[in-house]
């Protein structure tokens, strides 16, 4: 397998040339205390983009101001340019990539899940039935989010609860050493000769392997569910 994909591609328009085209305007605090290019840079690439500049209005002022503002070939042509770049996606699958996809898709999707959950800035309404009952909201906090989106102090532990589950299954997909901390002891088998030639597999007398298969069970249904959740909140996985 061999995979290139490229970063996306930048918007590049009208206001973005006027900044470019004003690389020497200083940059200056703005009333929420970012730092940026003073205001008449934007005004410039507003005027670019629709050939006028919309009237600073005070409040409770009355100005008749025309919405449906269109377009200037500028911005137009600019819109057409941007849309014929393309990210950078090559990818080669090999014949053995695919003997046991499962495992070679977790190898690329484990690295990917840790890098998005270091770097995750929010998260999506996670499904009750799919949470521990210790991050479940209750009727109050799920009411006020239908009504008005205000989030519980639980929501984003809840996202970030199913992406170490999603992690653990992965992990446990890449890693299969796990199942050792299910075995104890140690095998001694033997084989016994029949009075028919044949030959019975017994157990030796320092025989002591055990396996705790209540316990491993345990762990392939929390592997599994990891799984589940991957295929539920695909579409969240974006940052």
């Amino acid at each position: 397998m061999k995979v290139t994909i490229g970063k996306y591609k930048k918007w590049f328009g009208p206001y973005q040339l006027a900044d470019k085209l004003c690389f020497w305007a200083k940059k200056v605090p703005g009333e929420d205390g970012i730092t940026d290019k003073p205001e008449w840079v934007y005004q410039f690439g507003e005027w670019l983009a629709y050939g006028s500049i919309e009237p600073e209005t005070q409040v409770g002022e009355k100005v008749s101001w025309d919405r449906d503002r269109h377009d200037t070939v500028l911005s137009k042509f600019l819109t057409w340019a941007d849309s014929k770049k393309k990210r950078t996606v090559n990818v080669q699958i090999d014949s053995w990539d695919t003997w046991s996809m499962d495992s070679t898709l977790a190898y690329i999707i484990l690295p990917m899940l840790k890098q998005l959950k270091e770097t995750n800035h929010g998260g999506p309404q996670v499904d009750i039935k799919d949470c521990p009952d210790h991050l479940k909201p209750n009727k109050k906090e799920l009411a006020n989010y239908k009504k008005n989106g205000e989030v519980d102090d639980r929501f984003f532990d809840r996202w970030n609860w199913v992406m170490d589950e999603m992690i653990f299954a992965f992990d446990s997909k890449v890693n299969t050493d796990w199942e050792d901390q299910f075995e104890t002891g140690v095998s001694d088998i033997q084989w016994m000769k029949l009075e028919n030639g044949n030959s019975e597999m017994i157990h030796g007398p320092n025989d002591t392997k055990v396996y705790d298969w209540d316990g491993r069970k345990v762990y392939e249904e929390r592997i599994q569910n990891g799984f589940r959740l991957f295929g539920v909140y695909y579409q969240n996985l974006w940052d």
